[in-house]
């Protein structure tokens, strides 16, 4: 199965004022990534967090997409270091080499991922 998660942190800002979708840095410099790099963003394997509004204050969030999924546990109580202050709580995942625990995280979509194998 292919797992499709939101997982979310605390954003670090230095000025309060912000509103999601606000650039943390002022984008003086107004580069592309193919300029500031040489690449283009998609030949990096980075992570992309975007900043998103949750009860009133900036968060960031980011899509996490797993593969080869056995099993989806989600605890019944929250894991110790789940912030009751953002979204989501700590997931856990089985695949086929091992489990993989996400925290602060919301179950966007599970599906087949080849569903005409089945």
């Amino acid at each position: 199965m292919l797992a499709h998660l939101h997982q979310y942190q605390h954003e670090e800002v230095e000025d309060g004022n912000r509103t999601a979708g606000e650039s943390q840095t002022e984008d003086s410099v107004n580069k592309d990534a193919e300029e500031y790099f040489g690449r283009s963003m998609d030949d990096f394997d980075a992570e992309t967090w975007e900043t998103v509004e949750h009860d009133g204050d900036p968060i960031q969030r980011r899509s996490v997409t797993i593969d080869e999924v056995v099993a989806i546990s989600v605890p019944e109580k929250p894991a110790d270091d789940d912030d009751p202050d953002l979204p989501g709580r700590t997931i856990q995942i089985r695949t086929g080499g091992g489990e993989t625990f996400v925290s602060q995280a919301k179950i966007v979509e599970v599906q087949e991922a080849n569903p005409d194998e089945t």
